[in-house]
Protein backbone atom coordinates (compact mmCIF):
# COMPACT_ATOMS: atom_id res chain seq x y z
CA UNK A 1 0.00 0.00 0.00
CA UNK A 2 1.15 3.42 -0.84
CA UNK A 3 0.04 6.29 1.37
CA UNK A 4 1.74 9.04 -0.56
CA UNK A 5 -0.08 12.17 -1.54
CA UNK A 6 -2.47 11.59 -4.44
CA UNK A 7 -1.51 12.76 -7.89
CA UNK A 8 -2.83 16.11 -8.93
CA UNK A 9 -5.32 16.03 -11.73
CA UNK A 10 -4.86 18.29 -14.66
CA UNK A 11 -7.15 21.34 -14.46
CA UNK A 12 -10.20 21.19 -16.71
CA UNK A 13 -10.31 23.47 -19.71
CA UNK A 14 -12.42 26.57 -19.03
CA UNK A 15 -15.72 26.38 -20.88
CA UNK A 16 -16.83 30.01 -20.44
CA UNK A 17 -14.99 31.29 -23.56
CA UNK A 18 -16.66 28.63 -25.68
CA UNK A 19 -20.09 29.60 -24.30
CA UNK A 20 -19.33 33.24 -25.15
CA UNK A 21 -18.45 32.31 -28.73
CA UNK A 22 -21.65 30.27 -29.11
CA UNK A 23 -23.79 33.18 -27.87
CA UNK A 24 -22.01 35.60 -30.19
CA UNK A 25 -22.67 33.29 -33.14
CA UNK A 26 -26.31 32.95 -32.10
CA UNK A 27 -26.71 36.73 -31.95
CA UNK A 28 -24.97 37.12 -35.31
CA UNK A 29 -27.28 34.62 -37.03
CA UNK A 30 -30.38 36.14 -35.44
CA UNK A 31 -29.39 39.62 -36.57
CA UNK A 32 -28.53 38.56 -40.12
CA UNK A 33 -31.54 36.26 -40.63
CA UNK A 34 -34.33 37.34 -42.94
CA UNK A 35 -37.58 37.15 -40.99
CA UNK A 36 -40.04 38.35 -43.63
CA UNK A 37 -39.72 37.89 -47.38
CA UNK A 38 -38.72 41.07 -49.20
CA UNK A 39 -41.20 42.97 -51.31
CA UNK A 40 -41.02 42.09 -55.02
CA UNK A 41 -40.30 45.73 -55.92
CA UNK A 42 -39.96 49.06 -54.12
CA UNK A 43 -43.29 50.64 -53.22
CA UNK A 44 -43.60 54.10 -51.66
CA UNK A 45 -46.80 54.06 -49.61
CA UNK A 46 -49.12 57.09 -49.64
CA UNK A 47 -49.47 58.87 -46.30
CA UNK A 48 -52.60 58.94 -44.17
CA UNK A 49 -53.59 60.76 -41.02
CA UNK A 50 -55.01 57.69 -39.28
CA UNK A 51 -52.70 55.85 -36.92
CA UNK A 52 -54.45 52.47 -37.21
CA UNK A 53 -52.44 49.63 -38.65
CA UNK A 54 -54.07 47.01 -40.82
CA UNK A 55 -54.16 43.41 -39.59
CA UNK A 56 -51.78 40.96 -41.25
CA UNK A 57 -53.29 39.41 -44.37
CA UNK A 58 -52.52 38.43 -47.92
CA UNK A 59 -50.71 41.27 -49.69
CA UNK A 60 -51.07 42.43 -53.28
CA UNK A 61 -48.34 44.81 -54.49
CA UNK A 62 -48.85 47.46 -57.17
CA UNK A 63 -46.00 49.62 -58.38
CA UNK A 64 -46.18 53.07 -59.96
CA UNK A 65 -46.59 51.59 -63.45
CA UNK A 66 -49.49 49.32 -62.41
CA UNK A 67 -47.49 46.05 -62.29
CA UNK A 68 -49.01 43.49 -59.94
CA UNK A 69 -47.34 40.97 -57.61
CA UNK A 70 -48.93 38.48 -55.22
CA UNK A 71 -46.70 35.87 -53.55
CA UNK A 72 -44.76 34.30 -56.46
CA UNK A 73 -47.25 35.40 -59.17
CA UNK A 74 -46.53 38.43 -61.34
CA UNK A 75 -48.56 40.30 -63.96
CA UNK A 76 -51.75 38.65 -65.26
CA UNK A 77 -51.09 35.46 -63.22
CA UNK A 78 -51.85 37.45 -60.08
CA UNK A 79 -55.61 37.42 -60.66
CA UNK A 80 -55.63 33.62 -60.94
CA UNK A 81 -53.51 33.30 -57.81
CA UNK A 82 -55.89 35.58 -55.92
CA UNK A 83 -58.86 33.41 -56.90
CA UNK A 84 -57.06 30.33 -55.53
CA UNK A 85 -55.73 31.80 -52.28
CA UNK A 86 -55.98 29.69 -49.15
CA UNK A 87 -58.07 32.07 -47.03
CA UNK A 88 -60.64 33.74 -49.30
CA UNK A 89 -62.50 35.29 -46.34
CA UNK A 90 -59.40 37.10 -45.06
CA UNK A 91 -58.96 40.71 -46.15
CA UNK A 92 -56.58 41.39 -49.02
CA UNK A 93 -54.06 44.13 -48.33
CA UNK A 94 -53.10 46.28 -51.29
CA UNK A 95 -49.73 48.02 -51.07
CA UNK A 96 -49.95 50.46 -53.95
CA UNK A 97 -47.23 52.97 -54.78
CA UNK A 98 -48.07 56.60 -53.97
CA UNK A 99 -47.33 57.52 -57.61
CA UNK A 100 -49.96 55.11 -58.95
CA UNK A 101 -52.97 56.77 -60.55
CA UNK A 102 -56.19 56.24 -58.61
CA UNK A 103 -57.90 55.15 -61.85
CA UNK A 104 -55.59 52.12 -62.13
CA UNK A 105 -56.49 51.05 -58.63
CA UNK A 106 -60.19 51.70 -59.27
CA UNK A 107 -60.06 49.49 -62.41
CA UNK A 108 -58.51 46.69 -60.37
CA UNK A 109 -61.21 46.56 -57.68
CA UNK A 110 -64.03 45.14 -59.87
CA UNK A 111 -61.64 42.48 -61.17
CA UNK A 112 -60.83 41.50 -57.59
CA UNK A 113 -64.52 41.31 -56.73
CA UNK A 114 -65.11 39.04 -59.73
CA UNK A 115 -62.38 36.72 -58.40
CA UNK A 116 -64.12 36.42 -55.01
CA UNK A 117 -62.17 38.99 -53.01
CA UNK A 118 -64.73 40.43 -50.61
CA UNK A 119 -62.63 42.65 -48.34
CA UNK A 120 -59.80 44.94 -49.42
CA UNK A 121 -57.52 47.07 -47.23
CA UNK A 122 -55.31 49.73 -48.80
CA UNK A 123 -52.11 50.14 -46.80
CA UNK A 124 -50.84 53.68 -46.29
CA UNK A 125 -47.84 55.09 -44.48
CA UNK A 126 -48.24 57.19 -41.33
CA UNK A 127 -47.45 60.93 -41.39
Amino acid sequence: MEFATPRRRRAAEPIVPMINVVFLLLIFFLMSAQIAPPAPFDVILPESGAGDRAAPADTLYMDEGGRLAFNAARGEAVLGALAARATPDAPLQIRADAGLEARALARLLPELAARGVERVEIVTGAK
